[in-house]
């Protein structure tokens, strides 16, 4: 297990490849933390993590996304002593059309969060 003693937080680990990135580093021994906003998700995943032998810790995300980080990093610390690596892949994809359909307004959001968010 290549990352051992290692606790990694993915952030927007609810859906499809952000899901599976969760379930690797746990499969590589590392303690996961997971946070978005779909509770149910996330429990989900965290449930299969821990029944597989995995270590891991759901933190559901809905003030703002720089309280949500620090929550879930203090929730990390707290309960497996430290934070390692952290894997910004949030990201919104609720709007699938030509980017000239899109509209200003959809166009700002999707920037601020896919963007901005990471920083």
């Amino acid at each position: 297990m290549k990352l051992e003693n290692k606790v990694v937080l993915v952030t927007g680990a609810s859906p499809g490849i952000k899901n599976e990135i969760a379930r690797v580093f746990a499969k590589e021994g590392a303690s996961v933390v997971v946070l978005a906003k779909r509770k149910e998700n996330l429990e989900t995943l965290v449930n299969q993590i821990n029944s597989n032998g995995g270590k891991a810790l759901a933190v559901t995300g809905n003030v703002t996304p720089e309280e949500d980080v620090h929550t879930a990093t203090s929730a990390a610390i707290k309960e497996f002593g430290k934070l390692d690596i952290v894997i910004n892949s949030v990201g919104i994809a609720d709007i699938l059309a030509p980017v000239a359909d899109i509209g200003e307004g959809v166009w700002e959001i999707d920037l601020k969060v896919d963007l901005t968010g990471a920083i």
